[in-house]
């Protein structure tokens, strides 16, 4: 993929004044096949992250809202940092940032808001308690998105409101909530815990078989369609270059995610088209092909063919949340490897 430069966000706004492209409804491009320009959407996560970010986020909202072409916003998780306490007031505070975008938003929550609540700084508050009270803040509407309303399939008849899927222009898109943590089987140290509890242990395999379920899905619904692309979205670094070196001298230290990685390498492997993973969790931007033939990520999670097909784009986070990715998808009539691009572009302040 090109080498992506780095824009203002009042010079993305400039280019778009008066171009604002309208919010067409998730199954338009399944019902008009024919029908499909360009279009762009936004990325964020781990944002905000402390005091002073807390303070430059409804400014960080409204860069994003300058850019008038997207087609909606996803952000990624992490809307705290992991020493923070994950009180209701905050969850509501950013609840109501969010009713600020002008664009929909997708949101999939992160470990810090609840995976990780246990640490005494958040709280010592039982996670999946967090998880309920996150669910009730932000998915009260199951199969809307946040900010300007857009129709989303939703896992909520399984408990999962958060896991959503829509298509736009013949490009499927599967939001699932694949957690920081291993996903989420590290001990609630914060609770005194040294082992996985056993609703701790009930709650990761629900979500897990969500997940596959949903991703499975995604990939058969794509395939049927002959969509051009999948584009799946997490929280969780699953590839994260800092974890690396412990997870191959110890792979159990990414068995949470060992069948949902298993199960991404088949179906790309299966789909017809190039497939994109967008995470957050480890804070630096990256883009790279961590299942490609030959990497050690295929060690850790349990040998055997990779995924040349998989693109992976990792956004920016934390102290690097200075920016969003803008992701262009191709008008209709592109096929192959192109079918998305992306930029990173700069906040105003």
């Amino acid at each position: 993929m090109r080498l992506n430069r780095l824009k203002t966000a009042a010079a993305v706004a400039l280019i778009a004044a008066g171009a604002g492209t309208a919010i067409v409804p998730a199954n338009a491009a399944e019902n008009n096949p024919a029908a499909g320009p360009a279009f762009t959407f936004g990325v964020i996560g781990d944002i905000p992250y402390g005091a002073a970010e807390i303070t430059k986020f409804p400014a960080r909202i409204q860069d994003i809202n300058a850019d008038s072409e997207l087609k909606f916003v996803a952000h990624v998780g992490d809307i705290k940092n992991g020493s923070s306490v994950c009180s209701d007031a905050y969850f509501e505070h950013i609840r109501s940032a969010f009713d600020t975008f002008e664009h929909p938003l997708v949101f999939t929550p992160g470990d810090n808001e609840w995976v990780d609540c246990h640490r005494t700084n958040n709280g010592a508050y039982n996670p999946l308690e967090r998880l309920d009270k996150l669910r009730e803040v932000f998915f009260d509407e199951p199969g809307k998105t946040l900010g300007e309303t857009m129709p989303v399939k939703t896992q909520e008849d399984l408990g999962l409101p958060e896991n959503v899927r829509f298509t736009q222009n013949r490009v499927s898109f599967s939001v699932v909530n694949v957690q920081g943590s291993n996903n989420a089987l590290q001990p609630w140290s914060g609770l005194g815990k040294t082992a996985a509890t056993p609703e701790q242990l009930a709650e990761v395999a629900h979500r897990t078989d969500a997940v596959l379920a949903q991703v499975r899905e995604t990939f058969s619904d794509a395939t049927r369609r002959n969509d051009r692309a999948v584009v799946l979205m997490t929280q969780a670094d699953m590839f994260d270059p800092a974890l690396l070196d412990a997870a191959l001298a110890n792979p159990e230290t990414m068995s949470g995610f060992r069948e949902i990685v298993q199960t991404i390498i088949a179906e790309t492997n299966r789909f017809d088209g190039p497939v994109y993973l967008i995470n957050g969790d480890s804070h630096i931007f990256a883009e790279n092909k961590p299942l490609a033939a030959g990497s050690p990520w295929l060690q850790v999670y349990g040998g055997g063919a990779g995924a040349d097909g998989l693109q992976r784009i990792t956004v920016d986070g934390s102290n690097n949340a200075t920016n969003y990715v803008r992701f262009t998808v191709a008008g209709n009539s592109a096929d192959g490897t192109e079918v998305l691009s992306w930029d990173k572009v700069a906040f105003s302040g």
